[in-house]
C-alpha cells in the first residue's frame, strides 16, 4: 500500500500530513507508527484523519495511534482536541460503543493453581457473564433506577455491593463522569440498555484468563506497584462498553446533527460520518450529557462483570482468593472529555475526542488517584485472542498527543474479509492446541477475531514506546477466553 506523497517522517515512529495535503485542513494530521505499520495502513486512515483536521475549532494537531484503521468518521485510533467555544463535538469522534474500555484484575493464583481447573473456570465465567448480541444482565431494573446508573456509574454498583470502594479509586474518572443528564437520552436508548448491565456483548469483546510469564515483565518496579508480584501470576482482563445503549445514543445524535449542522450552524464536512454540532450549542451540550450517561453505564457494566468474576473465583478457589482479587485499573476508550492541556506555555481547557484511543496521563498529573501518582496511569492494551495483551503506563512526555496512546493491536482486515479468510473452527482448534480453552456462542465471531485479522501488537507497542507516549510494564498471555 503506497504512502501519500506529502506524508513527512518526523521521527522513526512519527509521521505528518501537512495542512497542504487537503483543502480545508486547519491543523496538521500526525500518525504514530513504525515504518512497517505505516506501510500497511489502510488508505482510508490518511483520508479520515485529514478530514478530522478540517473540523471547526480543532487545535494544535490531530493524531492517529499505531493501531489505527478505518472507522466511521474518525479512524479508529483517532485523537482530536477542540476549542470549547469555537469547536464541535462529533459522535464519529467518539464511536458507537461509548466508553468501550478495558479492565484488569490480578489474582494471587499462579498458572499451576489454575491449570487443573481451567475448563471449569472458563465454563463458569461463560455462564456468569452473558455474552453475544442478545445477552441479558441484571433483571428487574426500573427506568428510574437505570437513570440513576446513568448518573452514578460504577458508584451505583459499589453502593449495592457489586464491588469495592478500592475499585472506584482504580477506575478512570473514579467510575463516574459529571454532567450526565438522563433527560438527554431517548426512550429507545433506555429500552435497549436497561437489561444489559453485566453483559459482555459481541464482536471484539471478550473476557480472558491470562498469565504473566516471568520473562514478560518489562519493568519489575512498576509491575509490583500494580500488583504483579509473582512468577506465572494469573490475571483477568476484559473488554466491553455501553452495549446497545451507547450505540443508540450515538445513532440518535448522528441523525440529529446531520439535520441541523448545515442549516442552523453553517458547518460543512467532507464526510457525513463526521456529523457534528458546536460544543457550546444546545444540541452539542445535549449530546455531551447523553454521552456521559452512556459512559457511566459502561463503567457500571464493567463493575458488575468484575463482581461476577470474583464470585466465580470464590466458588472455585475459595473466598480468600476472591478477596485478594484487586483491580489494577479500568480505562476508557471511545469518549470525549474536557481536560486541561498546555498550548504555547499556557494551560487551556479543551474537549479531547479519543476514538479507539486511551488516555495515558503521566506521573504527577491531576486526575490520577493517589495509587498511581508516582507511576503514571495504567494503560491496558488488548491484543487479539490468539496473541498477548499489554499493561503500560502513561509518561510525562505525552503532551503532544494530549496524553493519549493506543488502545489495542488494531485490525488489518475487515470483519467480512476475516470471515472469508479464516475458519472459525480452525481458529478454535488452533487455540485449543496451544492450551487456550475457549467458550463462544459463535464460530463466525471467532473467524472475525482471528489473530491474522489484527496488526502485530509488538509493533504497535514499539511505536507508542518510541514516541514516548507510554511505556510497557508487562505482557499477558491468554490461557482461557470467553468470547463475545
Amino acid at each position: 500500500m503506497s504512502k501519500p506523497e506529502l506524508l513527512q517522517q518526523l521521527s522513526p515512529s512519527l509521521w505528518e500530513l501537512p495542512r497542504e495535503y487537503k483543502p480545508g485542513m486547519l491543523v496538521p494530521a500526525r500518525i504514530v507508527a513504525t515504518e512497517k505499520l505505516i506501510n500497511s495502513m489502510d488508505e482510508a486512515v490518511f483520508e479520515q484523519i485529514s478530514n478530522v483536521a478540517t473540523l471547526p475549532g480543532v487545535v494544535k494537531h490531530v493524531y492517529c495511534m499505531p493501531d489505527g484503521h478505518s472507522g466511521y468518521g474518525f479512524p479508529v485510533g483517532g485523537v482530536a482536541a477542540m476549542d470549547l467555544e469555537k469547536g464541535v463535538i462529533s459522535p464519529g469522534g467518539i464511536g458507537f460503543d461509548i466508553n468501550c474500555g478495558m479492565r484488569l484484575l490480578v489474582t494471587e493464583l499462579t498458572l499451576s493453581d489454575v491449570k487443573p481447573h481451567l475448563e471449569k473456570l472458563v465454563d463458569a465465567l461463560y455462564r456468569a457473564v452473558p455474552s453475544g448480541v442478545g445477552g441479558r444482565g441484571l433483571e428487574g431494573l426500573s427506568r428510574a433506577e437505570f437513570e440513576r446508573v446513568m448518573v452514578e456509574g460504577a458508584h451505583w454498583c459499589v453502593e449495592r455491593g457489586y464491588g469495592w470502594q478500592e475499585d472506584l479509586e482504580r477506575t478512570e474518572q473514579w467510575g463516574r463522569i459529571e454532567g450526565a443528564d438522563p433527560g438527554s437520552v431517548s426512550l429507545r436508548a433506555t429500552e435497549r440498555g436497561i437489561r444489559q448491565l453485566g453483559t459482555l456483548g459481541s464482536g471484539n469483546h471478550y473476557l480472558e484468563v491470562q498469565v504473566v510469564y516471568p520473562e514478560e515483565v518489562m519493568n519489575t518496579e512498576l509491575a509490583e506497584e500494580m500488583g504483579i508480584t509473582r512468577p506465572y501470576q494469573v490475571a483477568i482482563m476484559f473488554h466491553c462498553g455501553s452495549r446497545g445503549f451507547g450505540h443508540q445514543v450515538a445513532a440518535d445524535y448522528m441523525q440529529s446533527f446531520s439535520r441541523i449542522m448545515g442549516s442552523k450552524y453553517g458547518i460543512k464536512i467532507p464526510d457525513r460520518d463526521l456529523a457534528c454540532a458546536p460544543f457550546s450549542s444546545p444540541e452539542g451540550s445535549s449530546y455531551y450529557s447523553a454521552m456521559n450517561c452512556a459512559a457511566n453505564m459502561a463503567f457500571a457494566n464493567r463493575q458488575i462483570i468484575a463482581h461476577r468474576v470474583r464470585e466465580v473465583f470464590s466458588d472455585i478457589f475459595g473466598k480468600k482468593t476472591a478477596a485478594a482479587m484487586h483491580q489494577v485499573y479500568d480505562v476508557s476508550h471511545n469518549i470525549a472529555k474536557i481536560e486541561e492541556h498546555e498550548f504555547d506555555g499556557e494551560r487551556k481547557r479543551v474537549l479531547v475526542h479519543r476514538k479507539g484511543s486511551t488516555r495515558a496521563f503521566g506521573p504527577g498529573m491531576e486526575g490520577l488517584s493517589s495509587k498511581y501518582l508516582k507511576t503514571g496511569q495504567p494503560v491496558i492494551i488488548g491484543g487479539s485472542m490468539e496473541t498477548g495483551s499489554y499493561l503500560l503506563t502513561g509518561m510525562g512526555s505525552g503532551s503532544e498527543t494530549f496524553f493519549s496512546t493506543t488502545h489495542g493491536s488494531g485490525r488489518v482486515m475487515s470483519r467480512r474479509l476475516a470471515r472469508k479468510t479464516f475458519s472459525g473452527r480452525d481458529v478454535h482448534q488452533r487455540m485449543l492446541d496451544r492450551g487456550i480453552y475457549i467458550r463462544t456462542g459463535s464460530f463466525s465471531g471467532f473467524s472475525e477475531e482471528a489473530g491474522g485479522a489484527y496488526k502485530d501488537i509488538e509493533e504497535v507497542i514499539s511505536a507508542a514506546t518510541q514516541v514516548g507516549i507510554s511505556r510497557p510494564v508487562a505482557r499477558f498471555s491468554p490461557i482461557g477466553n470467553v468470547k463475545g
